[in-house]
């Protein structure tokens, strides 16, 4: 996209310096600050809800985006326009009510990571970006890099899998993506925000060296490589103190040991003070109504004159603010709401995301991909006939045409269950000439006489989830039950998962083939249709552990269920860094599904495993399409250490996706960052490596590996950067 913006003159930039497109960021930040006002500074700091909430008796700023989330009214005269902002997960979402705007989206985040391909996440990400210019936004509220603990949490459908170098490389990616249309990006949320029961009052407890290697460093990985401009604070505490006022996580690691430049902003309601907040790092109120008191607005004024809040740190909040905007291109290339949109080329973009998402989780007597000389097929259940799924709250974006079906879900947030206007009935019927029955799966006995009078079932099994609540690990209308009976009446059963993360399968032996499709997004229904005839690969690898059963979680009941609102409780991540398939090797469970596991239509193999470089860690291997068909390949390289060394047995440590045509092979070189090699040292804030024999596994998923080799690695430091390794004696 070529973004055009008027070019300010010579006498312009000289009476205002600061839009001197040269200059750097903070140099521009500075120079422009000492002309502001205080209450101009404010109108940076204190932000609105975009929406109007009448039982609040709130009206939205006449200037802002309909339905949209937030607004600050900027400081026109000195160049720094109004921020708009928007939710933006998987597309430019909109707030409940009566104008939302029809946009793409993408397949959800946890589909993202199911593609273990970076490049798919920036695509897809650039796309959002387009779409956010062309809608007036400068500011959207995207990059969800809170790591999967807990499977029930309904908002893991918007995150990215339970790896911290898997989630980062993914979400920096879309991250890059979206920045590049010139408009900031907001990652979040800072940090340990895994469960939403109890979400605004909850205390995350978890040690300091669990959570640098874990939660903080998905965060620091994707910060250094992709440069948000924003972090948003997270609604629960963390260790005591509300997220965004925890001087710990915002100024001593964010800002401090990380170097960030950027600002934070508190998430809708997640402001509780202003001397705290503002001494201890939050620097943007967002979402004023949501929160008990306008904190940032005349209270943080007075806060500073009367000296609570020191003036410097208030200007350090404008500066960061301003730092962003002059960073990410929002003051040079303004946006404008009403851009032309090319919605066709948009959903090639998401449907592309999507194929290469989905998981192939069983495919017995290679039932998939589906024939095309099938004389009959049923479809039942999951709203399959009109669309597909999507996840609810906050991000929920509105499809182009309207919803396909009406009425489904909570009246409330975060409601209503929205399914998209792609029928994977109808992309099914167009690619078979087999005869094409739709059941809605209501009436098991009725759907299971169908079963049984058809060659092939396909059931749709959803899982609908969203932000606010927390779900079991189960589908939704008794489907578990529906399946069971289908595939007693047709084992030639295919089951269509759309679900938020993990759910147990207690009819997995009984069926066919599985294929994960998650929230498949604009173009799902065509997107499932082309996996399941195989006209791409099955592509997709988990991005999270399937347990078999609740036992097997660190926290089998969810803490917090049944506790009044309001009510202030603990959870205790005493796994620290043994995080989803880590707990699991820790452990000795046999999960459902591994983490890393996936399913394709051809076999790839990988073989010369060696390491180049020891001291850091430098590996090569060879992928090679064994199949007769083109081959999706996903190599994953897992280092493990000498027992008691790490959290868990191994640590994904590297990966690469590559496609081949059949016979074609490939040489792949990884350099693993060495802060995945060591702990930290919370004394020196450095990384340890033991020294001691570790094992590089090269394989197909956490418990699938091909073949490995043995290196010996020497004691060593890794500093806060990652860039400089030190051996020790």
């Amino acid at each position: 996209m070529t973004i055009h913006s008027p070019i300010p003159d010579q006498a312009a930039v000289a009476a205002q310096p600061w839009l001197d497109r040269t200059l750097p960021a903070d140099q521009r930040a500075a120079l422009v600050l000492p002309h502001m006002t205080d209450d101009e500074k404010i109108d940076l700091l204190y932000g609105y809800y975009a929406h109007d909430w009448a039982d609040r008796g709130y009206q939205r700023p006449a200037n802002s985006r309909v339905q949209a989330a937030g607004y600050f009214k900027g400081v026109p005269r000195l160049g720094i326009p109004e921020l708009q902002e928007a939710d933006a997960g998987i597309g430019i979402a909109s707030q409940r009510g009566p104008y939302p705007r029809e946009r793409t989206a993408l397949a959800s985040g946890i589909s993202s990571a199911s593609t273990w391909n970076p490049e798919s996440a920036r695509e897809g990400g650039a796309m959002i970006g387009f779409e956010a210019r062309a809608s007036g936004f400068n500011i959207l509220l995207a990059g969800g890099v809170n790591l999967v603990r807990e499977p029930r949490n309904g908002r893991n459908f918007e995150y990215v899998g339970e790896d911290p170098w898997l989630a980062a490389a993914i979400i920096e990616a879309q991250i890059r993506g979206i920045q590049s249309n010139n408009i900031v990006c907001c990652i979040k949320h800072f940090a340990v925000n895994s469960q939403e029961t109890g979400r605004n009052h909850m205390n995350a407890r978890i040690g300091e060296v669990g959570a640098r290697d874990s939660d903080l460093l998905a965060f620091q990985l994707a910060i250094e490589a992709s440069s948000p401009g924003s972090v948003m604070a997270a609604y629960n505490r963390y260790n005591g103190d509300y997220a965004g006022e925890n001087a710990w996580l915002l100024n001593e690691v964010l800002k401090q040991d990380w170097r960030y430049k950027g600002w934070v902003m508190s998430d809708w309601g997640a402001c509780h003070s202003t001397v705290p907040a503002a001494n201890n790092g939050l620097d943007q109120q967002s979402g004023a109504p949501f929160d008990r008191s306008p904190y940032f607005s005349d209270a943080l004024k007075e806060a500073v004159e009367n000296g609570h809040v020191s003036r410097q740190r208030f200007d350090d909040m404008v500066a960061r603010v301003l730092w962003g905007l002059f960073d990410k291109g929002v003051v040079d290339y303004p946006v404008e709401e009403g851009g032309a949109i090319d919605y066709a080329a948009h959903a090639r973009v998401s449907q592309a995301g999507a194929e290469e998402g989905m998981v192939l989780l069983k495919n017995a007597r290679g039932l998939l991909p589906l024939a095309k000389t099938l004389g009959s097929i049923a479809i039942i259940g999951g709203h399959a006939d009109v669309g597909v799924l999507s996840g609810g709250g906050s991000s929920q974006v509105y499809p182009i045409g309207g919803m396909a079906r009406t009425g489904l879900g909570p009246a409330n947030f975060p409601g209503p269950t929205v399914i998209f206007p792609s029928s994977p009935m109808a992309a099914i019927a167009a690619r078979s000439g087999a005869t094409v029955t739709y059941h809605d799966g209501v009436d098991h006995a009725s759907a299971a006489a169908l079963a049984a009078a058809s060659e092939l079932v396909i059931v749709f099994g959803n899982q609908w989830t969203g932000e606010a609540l927390d779900f079991p690990l189960a589908l939704d209308d008794n489907a578990d039950a529906l399946i069971a009976a289908v595939a007693r009446a047709n084992p030639d059963t295919v089951v269509v998962l759309q679900t938020g993360g993990p759910v147990l399968m207690p009819w997995l032996g009984d069926v066919g083939a599985v294929l994960e499709a998650w929230y498949p997004g604009s173009a799902g229904g065509e997107a499932i249709a082309r996996v399941l005839f195989g006209e791409v690969d099955a592509a997709g690898r988990l991005p999270v552990t399937f347990p078999a059963a609740l036992e097997q979680l660190p926290r089998p009941v969810l803490d917090g269920v049944g506790a009044p609102a309001g009510t202030r409780f603990d959870v205790d991540y005493h796994e620290g860094a043994a995080v989803g398939y880590k707990w699991f090797d820790l452990h000795a469970h046999e999960p459902l599904f591994p983490f890393g596991f996936g399913l394709s239509y051809g076999s790839a193999g990988f073989s010369a495993l060696e390491v180049r470089d020891a001291a850091q860690l430098s590996v090569s291997f060879e992928v090679s399409n064994t199949s007769q068909r083109e081959v999706s390949a996903v190599a994953q390289v897992y280092l493990a250490a000498p027992e008691g060394t790490w959290e868990a047995p191994q640590r994904l440590v590297g990966f690469i996706k590559v496609a081949l045509a059949p016979g074609a092979r490939r040489t792949a070189t990884l350099l693993v960052d060495p802060r995945l090699l060591g702990v930290y040292q919370p004394s020196d804030k450095n990384w340890m490596i033991a020294p001691g024999q570790y094992e590089v596994r090269l394989g197909r998923s956490s418990r699938d590996v091909c073949t490995s080799v043995n290196i010996e690695l020497p004691r060593g430091r890794v500093s806060m950067d990652g860039t400089r390794t030190s051996a020790l004696a």
